[in-house]
């Protein structure tokens, strides 16, 4: 009886906040489906202003001082946590960290109550990262606040595509006409699935490479090109974008063995010296050295691997700013 009034409060909040102008027009950041090429253009203008304050000796602004920011994290992470809790804290919000451990989760709770629960505590953003595809517009569905998904399942990772987008954009000052190559584990990568939706609204041409075991059947249907050949591929290509092999996530073994698929898909120096001489390396971390890189490569002057992480700090403050009304935020 109790759960009845707070859902309608939720309800009620949600809708009121709905009505509200917001920096990008909407609620939540669940999904790149939900942006236009003009919102991802605002958003990365944004990061470029941001990330002027990480390079600052005091890098923070009052921009959200007094906005409540909770991360819920029920997998683990390094990068994309660190990163939201730093571009939150840059912005004087006031932050929370919540984990799988030290979440009712582990006593059963379902997502929906932790929902109820963070929204009594008046939160103004919840970010989140679940195992479960479509966790994040569950939660989105039960909240008055917003809800930015920091990967669900293998459903989207929407923050990672747009500074991938910013670190590309920065590097050849477009993206319209470049093209990118997503190499590894497309089947199991959420990342794989929001850089193709990013890049092909902002004119990239994208091909996914890998073993047919690890391609989606219907990864055409995205508009992408795909090819289980990589040296084929390496001579066109303007970004080598390289994925981490997600053994936790395959039920069964999908390629003979890991030594095996270094040999036909890992980036090497050999690999690296078909390719462009102005062609850029990225991956999303965490690597797996000697699997998908071979040691040498990741710190080769081709790679944007360091400049990705830096400039995750700058487009998620971006995006925070903007969810929270843009201009309208004192």
């Amino acid at each position: 009886m109790e759960l009845a009034p707070r859902y309608e409060e939720s309800e009620a909040r949600y809708e009121d906040r709905e009505k509200k102008k917001r920096g990008l027009g909407q609620k939540d950041l669940v999904s790149i489906d939900q942006l236009s090429s003009d919102d991802i253009i605002l958003i990365l203008d944004m990061a470029e202003s941001f990330k002027k304050i990480s390079e600052r000796p005091i890098k923070k602004v009052p921009t959200l001082r007094g906005r409540t920011v909770i991360t819920l994290f029920l997998e683990p992470s390094t990068r994309t946590r660190t990163s939201f809790e730093l571009a939150a804290k840059r912005l004087s919000a006031d932050t929370v960290n919540i984990s799988k451990s030290t979440s009712a989760v582990v006593k059963g709770e379902s997502l929906k109550d932790t929902a109820l629960t963070l929204e009594a505590m008046a939160a103004d953003i919840v970010i989140i990262r679940h195992p479960a595809s479509g966790s994040a517009a569950l939660l989105a569905k039960y909240m008055g606040c917003s809800v930015i998904n920091a990967g669900d399942g293998q459903h989207e990772h929407p923050t990672q595509a747009l500074l991938d987008l910013f670190t590309i954009r920065q590097e050849f000052g477009t993206l319209r006409g470049l093209k990118v190559a997503i190499v590894g584990d497309i089947l199991h990568s959420r990342v794989a699935r929001s850089n193709i939706l990013a890049l092909k609204k902002m004119g990239s041409e994208v091909i996914v490479v890998g073993p047919p075991t690890l391609i989606p059947k219907e990864i055409e249907s995205l508009g992408v090109r795909y090819s289980y050949d990589i040296d084929s591929v390496l001579p066109e290509i303007d970004v080598l974008y390289v994925l981490r092999i997600q053994m936790e996530r395959q039920g069964e073994s999908l390629f003979p063995s890991l030594r095996e698929y270094a040999k036909l898909y890992g980036i090497n120096k050999q690999r690296l010296q078909m390719t462009k001489p102005d062609l850029v390396l990225m991956h999303p971390g965490p690597i797996n050295r000697g699997v998908e890189l071979a040691p040498e490569v990741a710190d080769v002057s081709q790679s944007l691997i360091t400049e990705q992480v830096k400039n995750g700090v700058a487009v998620r403050m971006a995006v925070l700013y903007m969810l929270l009304g843009g201009a309208e935020v004192e």
